[in-house]
């Protein structure tokens, strides 16, 4: 799933997430992800239990949207 938005892009982040088990878990990250400030595109990998993302987003402000959907989220 990619979620886009129209921002200038960074260097990408990519996260670990636990806690997904179909394709609306991968659907909620996605869009908790795409809701923060700076992101320009969210690539949610449901079977690897990774999201990329980039734009100019904080991973700390990433991975607090991630919790805040019900889901586990790190550094990869």
């Amino acid at each position: 799933m990619t979620i886009e938005n129209s921002n200038e892009s960074t260097g990408p982040i990519v996260l670990a997430i636990s806690g997904m088990t179909c394709g609306g878990c991968a659907g909620a990250v996605g869009r908790a992800l795409s809701a923060v400030p700076g992101v320009v595109e969210a690539r949610v990998d449901l079977g690897g239990g990774r999201a990329t993302v980039t734009g100019s987003a904080h991973a700390e402000d990433l991975i607090r949207a991630i919790e805040a959907a019900g889901f586990a989220g790190a550094l990869a």
